[in-house]
């Protein structure tokens, strides 16, 4: 199963914030995930980012691919 960590954007309408999601690269970037890593909110001054670093690495090692936006916010390669 292809399985790809991003982001899924909750709040209302003008406030968003966004959970770091573990799920199947396949279904839609809203609904049911296999595992939540971590938050980011983008309305604090400054942004505010808590990702379970232990979580994250063990999802990669399994081959899970990060998305755009999130390797963006952690400043991957």
């Amino acid at each position: 199963m292809p399985v790809t960590i991003r982001l899924m954007r909750f709040g209302k309408k003008g406030h968003p914030t966004y959970r770091v999601v573990v799920l199947d690269k396949r279904k839609k970037a809203v609904g049911s995930y296999i595992e939540k890593i971590g938050t980011y909110n983008p309305m604090k001054n400054p942004a505010e980012i808590n990702i379970d670093k232990t979580l994250l690495d063990k999802w990669r090692k399994k081959g899970a691919v990060v998305s755009d936006g999130v390797r963006k916010l952690l400043h991957l390669k």
